[in-house]
């Protein structure tokens, strides 16, 4: 292991404003979960299911928009894609807070496709600003700080939110994060080097503007086909710049992104039930420790991976994540779940670190924009099936219910992804 990786990749300074800016950039949001959460339960006085289902819409919402906004990054430059971002995210999280759940639910669902592209970016960013071995490091740098973020984050959203002041923690999450958006905006990290940035040729860019099309969330489909060229408007034509725009996605690219899933659904459905576990014993005010121990553990873990010379495959990280999980369902109070959340807390950042270093050492720059929104949508569709599935179990049979169900599930799409990938192997041969 070589830790003298990270003093000469924060010696950069490009790697350390863009890490920086990422971390604070992203707080608003880390907290916006927790508020969110306890706003619907206490406030609105519905259930953990009711509170999964619009953590569910929210990212499903996130999933959709993620390929779009990030190839809107790849096509009209980064600045100018997150204009709607900086706009929406004051206006619908001033609005959230004050409507009924049933208004709740449609306006999380387009805050979620309008968020700031944060994840995306960073990470698009630091593929471009460091390469080879310097390239694990910068991700696993990545996890570790998203890590010390949701130390603050959700501590802070517990807080508040246990102090009865939810309408004013979401409309700050909103204002906040618009703010960090003008931030990132004047800081304008770059999403392509050099030559890849001047090598456009008119075919090209009519290409990319093809795919803005294909990959817009489906309400946007009529305003986004304004931008494709008259031969792309034909069915046939837009049947085979979909399969162009596509080329990219090959079977270890699917085997990343359900991975990612995987680890979004353990995550989603560990963080609602910590919520669930310690609110209906009463020490609600005892989430941020926890969270600080789980987050602490992920660093720690982030730090070794980052210095390994050999990538651990994320497959096999999200297994022992996954199965590690299972046991903080057993947990009966805040300093025994604290402490049960660290083993699978040493590989949440390993997993996220390895997966988004696969996703760039397998498509290429030009197209890694795009390849990031769709890692980031499946994150967050695993993030949206596995916060309603915690829910229901929640309900169902307690707060143990929502780490069993999420850490089983984990470990069965594990053991489903190396039975695929042994058939591969075998039919290669």
């Amino acid at each position: 292991m070589n830790f003298a990786l990270y003093r000469e990749l924060l010696a950069v300074g490009p790697v350390r404003r863009l890490l920086l800016v990422g971390m604070v950039a992203r707080i608003p949001h880390s907290a916006a979960g927790v508020l969110l959460t306890l706003h619907i339960v206490l406030t609105l006085d519905q259930g953990y299911a009711a509170a999964g289902a619009a953590a569910a819409v929210m990212t499903i919402g996130i999933a959709l928009g993620a390929p779009w906004r990030g190839r809107r990054v790849d096509t009209v430059g980064l600045r100018a894609a997150l204009v709607p971002s900086v706009i929406s995210e004051t206006i619908i999280w001033s609005v959230v807070p004050h409507v009924s759940y049933q208004w709740l639910l449609p306006l999380v669902f387009v805050g979620g496709l309008l968020t700031l592209p944060i994840f995306s970016v960073v990470r698009q960013s630091l593929g471009v600003l460091a390469d080879g071995d310097q390239r694990r490091t910068a991700f696993a740098l990545d996890a570790i700080t998203t890590e010390i973020v949701f130390m603050i984050g959700p501590a802070a959203g517990a807080i508040v939110a246990t102090s009865g002041f939810t309408v004013l923690g979401l409309t700050v999450v909103g204002v906040s994060t618009s703010l960090a958006g003008l931030f990132l905006m004047w800081f304008n990290p770059p999403t392509r080097s050099a030559d890849q940035a001047g090598e456009s040729t008119a075919d090209e860019c009519r290409a990319a503007e093809a795919a803005v099309v294909t990959a817009a969330p489906a309400h946007l489909q009529e305003a986004a086909a304004e931008l494709a060229p008259a031969e792309a408007r034909g069915s046939a034509g837009l049947r085979g710049k979909v399969a162009h725009n596509f080329a990219w996605f090959t079977s270890a690219v699917g085997a990343v992104f359900a991975v990612a899933a995987g680890a979004g659904m353990v995550l989603s459905g560990t963080d609602v039930g910590i919520v669930a576990a310690l609110e209906t014993g009463g020490h609600q005010r005892d989430i941020g420790i926890v969270f600080v121990f789980w987050c602490a553990a992920s660093v720690v873990g982030g730090l070794v991976y980052g210095a390994m010379h050999r990538p651990v495959p994320p497959l096999v990280l999200l297994l022992g994540m996954a199965a590690l999980t299972i046991p903080m369902g057993f947990a009966h109070d805040t300093w025994t779940l604290a402490f049960a959340s660290l083993l699978p807390g040493l590989l949440c950042a390993p997993v996220l670190s390895s997966a988004s270093e696969k996703v760039a050492d397998l498509v290429a720059e030009d197209r890694r924009g795009e390849a990031m929104g769709w890692y980031g949508s499946a994150l967050t569709a695993g993030v949206a099936l596995g916060a309603p599935l915690a829910g229901v179990f929640i309900d169902g049979t307690g707060p143990s219910g929502g780490f069993v169900s999420v850490g089983v599930a984990g470990v069965l799409l594990c053991f489903a992804g190396l039975v695929l990938q042994q058939r591969r192997r075998r039919a290669a041969v």
